[in-house]
């Protein structure tokens, strides 16, 4: 299965091919360094993508103007179901045509971002002997990258310590735009945001609005609650429901965020998700924030995540069955009455970007491509 603008043609070349997504985790820095590699003189016509035909990429990659070829099947099940037999089908089709993807395009490097549709590509590039790179966005590394380091993929990581042998720290690409964010937050009303991830969370949906139940009297703070669009309809009627007249807390609700440059800029603190675009996106702006994992992440990795900031005292790291909107009351009072620990954990956020992230990776990924 294919995307406009279309697969690869028998005599198509290509400088890359970028394979794997499924999440925005996976896609948007896939996204960054594309645009790094045209912005150094590749044309876009030689930066291809290969993805999974149920993941984000199938729908976001032909819109910014790259060609795509998707793969069929999803992840198998860690236990026995009909749905896993059609799943082994799948991956078998995946294989085959990711090898005839790769012998056509005769990429000079394959670059694998993790997810799904990413190994076969990068065996096929081993079986080929196409130099790769794989580039791992948390701390904890994926299945697919941990395989194809060991077949001897060139590794780039976003956190220090992701335990990928001979990796180069490149840190993990996020757009100009929150690169370039300039914090200005109100000093008379601090602005707590809150969000959970592009889906959403229904656990910190919850806690937030027994935070408003708790805040309704205070003029002194306001919340921009991002619900996720699968969740704002309820989220919608439940605020309705809790609000009162002589309610004084400025409290937006909005289903997604379109540019969260403009959200960060004016953000006193942040509680959310810990995925890795989150992670690298408040580094990048220097936004303290309250990190709640996602529990039963693969490996865990929301949680390594979170504890690479908390390390740097640039985040708190909230469990999942503990956020309510009591923990969050007494928590966030007490950070906001402390301007000299946000502004300490907004340097300490800062010194964990890597606001040149995409140029590092391209500079490896080309430095690969010689090497081949």
């Amino acid at each position: 299965m294919t995307a406009a603008p279309g697969p690869l043609g028998s005599s198509d070349e290509a400088f890359a091919v970028i394979t794997g997504g499924g999440t925005g985790g996976h896609v948007y820095p896939a996204l960054a360094l594309a645009g790094e590699l045209v912005g150094r003189g590749h044309p876009r016509d030689t930066i291809r993508f290969v993805g999974a035909s149920r993941g984000l990429e199938a729908r976001v990659v032909p819109e910014r103007g790259y060609g795509i070829d998707l793969l069929p099947g999803r992840g198998l099940q860690r236990r026995f179901t009909v749905a896993n037999l059609r799943a082994a089908w799948d991956t078998v089709i995946a294989f085959a045509r990711a090898r005839r993807i790769i012998r056509r395009a005769s990429p000079r490097v394959v670059v694998g971002v993790g997810g799904y549709a990413s190994l076969p590509c990068l065996v096929a590039a081993r079986l080929r002997r196409v130099p790769s790179v794989v580039h791992e966005q948390n701390a904890a590394p994926g299945l697919a990258n941990r395989i194809a380091a060991r077949m001897g993929a060139k590794a780039a990581v976003s956190l220090p310590g992701t335990p990928l042998r001979g990796a180069v720290l490149t840190g993990n690409p996020v757009s100009s735009e929150i690169v370039g964010t300039r914090r200005a937050p109100d000093p008379d009303c601090p602005l707590v945001a809150i969000f959970g991830g592009s889906l959403g969370s229904a656990r910190i949906n919850d806690a937030a609005l027994e935070l408003y139940d708790q805040w309704r009297h205070r003029a002194d703070i306001a919340v921009h609650h991002v619900t996720g669009p699968r969740n704002y309809e309820d989220c919608m009627a439940r605020l309705a429901e809790l609000r009162r007249p002589g309610d004084a807390l400025r409290y937006e609700l909005v289903a997604y965020e379109e540019r969260m440059d403009h959200l960060y800029a004016r953000t006193t603190v942040a509680v959310c998700r810990a995925g890795a675009v989150t992670v690298a996106e408040l580094a990048a702006a220097g936004v303290p924030a309250v990190l709640v994992p996602l529990p039963g992440a693969p490996g865990d990795h929301q949680t390594r995540n979170a504890e690479t900031l908390a390390a740097a005292n640039a985040a708190i790291v909230l469990p999942d069955h503990e956020c309510d909107g009591n923990w969050l009351d007494a928590e966030l009072t007490a950070m906001l009455a402390d301007p000299e620990r946000l502004e300490s954990m907004s340097e300490a956020a800062r010194g964990l970007a890597r606001p040149d992230a995409a140029a590092r990776l391209a500079d490896l990924v080309e430095e690969v491509a010689r090497s081949g």
